[in-house]
């Protein structure tokens, strides 16, 4: 099913995990130093919060498309269940809960 795709899925991972990395230092200097304006620093939140997802999804991906039918089926019905959860109410209050 993504055996054409793996090279795809391997260059944008290495581009999410790049940029992901950026972000988090840039999260970790403003921490300290209070220089990233509320905006940047909103928009960084963000990618924060669905970037590592994103970055999952696309290694997962390529490690899917070297695998057999049925792991592809059962990986994509897993993601397809972290995102339709990701839009109930509360979830990331009780997820956070869950971590302390």
């Amino acid at each position: 099913m993504f055996k054409g795709l793996e090279k795809v899925f391997d260059i944008l991972g290495e581009i999410l995990a790049v940029v992901l990395v950026v972000v988090f230092a840039l999260m970790i200097i403003n921490a300290n130093f209070s220089f990233l304006p509320d905006e940047v620093l909103n928009v960084f939140k963000i990618i924060l919060n669905y970037g590592f997802l994103v970055l999952c999804a696309v290694v997962g991906l390529e490690a899917m498309a070297k695998r057999n039918f049925i792991f592809q089926i059962i990986f994509l019905a897993l993601l397809a269940l972290i995102v339709i959860f990701l839009f109930f109410p509360g979830t990331y209050e009780n997820l956070i809960g869950l971590v302390k």
